[in-house]
């Protein structure tokens, strides 16, 4: 199993996702939970594909954290 950090974000009327770890990895969608699907289709297509291409999978590198000032 692999876990890939995905950034989402909200644009003008949609939402876009990507994964700083699998560079063109990238999805849309209407709704936040559209673009969480589409990603998660899009990441294993990816995976998929760096397998059968005797390629290997990157190990998950990033991380996200809030910080808050006032």
């Amino acid at each position: 199993m692999h876990r890939f950090l995905v950034v989402i974000e909200k644009a003008n009327g949609n939402y876009s996702a990507y994964s700083p770890d699998l560079p063109g990895c990238v999805a849309t969608g209407a709704t936040r939970e559209e673009v969480e699907r589409s990603m998660r289709l899009a990441i294993e297509m990816h995976v998929q594909g760096l397998l059968e291409d005797n390629l290997p999978v990157p190990e998950s590198t990033s991380f996200a954290e809030y910080i808050a000032v006032e």
